[in-house]
């Protein structure tokens, strides 16, 4: 039964993480135009591996990885929105496609997210120590 505790909720985790971390990656791919441009793919390489690795955590149910996810959320939700913000109110500054795609999937994403990573069935649920 504490397996199966929770097993959607955390899939639906997992599944935002991993979507999150092939929207870096893929945004990272189309951004880099030139060859000079190498180490902007590099960069979101790494961030979505990132994404990627906490997605294996939350599947896992390491408790760290909860509050990494969180952690997360509350930070993207944050500058996300910000972005939105600026962006939709016409900013005097320009901003790329690709942190206007990424602010879109992730404020309503995180926000969701935020709701069900602070309640107790969470906190159930992501029992396991990394250790």
């Amino acid at each position: 039964m504490s397996e199966q505790h929770g097993s959607r909720p955390v899939v639906l985790a997992a599944a935002f993480f991993v979507a999150a971390g092939l929207l870096e990656i893929g945004l990272g791919w189309t951004g880099a135009r030139h060859t000079s441009d190498h180490w902007r793919l590099w960069e979101a390489l790494a961030r979505g591996g990132l994404d990627l690795l906490v997605a294996l955590g939350l599947s896992r149910r390491f408790a760290i990885c909860r509050t990494i996810a969180l952690v997360y959320c509350l930070a993207s939700v944050t500058t996300y929105a910000a972005v939105l913000a600026l962006a939709l109110g016409q900013a005097a500054f320009r901003f790329p496609p690709a942190v206007v795609a990424q602010s879109l999937f992730e404020v309503p994403s995180c926000s969701l997210l935020i709701l069900y990573l602070r309640s107790p069935r969470a906190s159930a649920t992501f029992t396991r120590p990394l250790l």
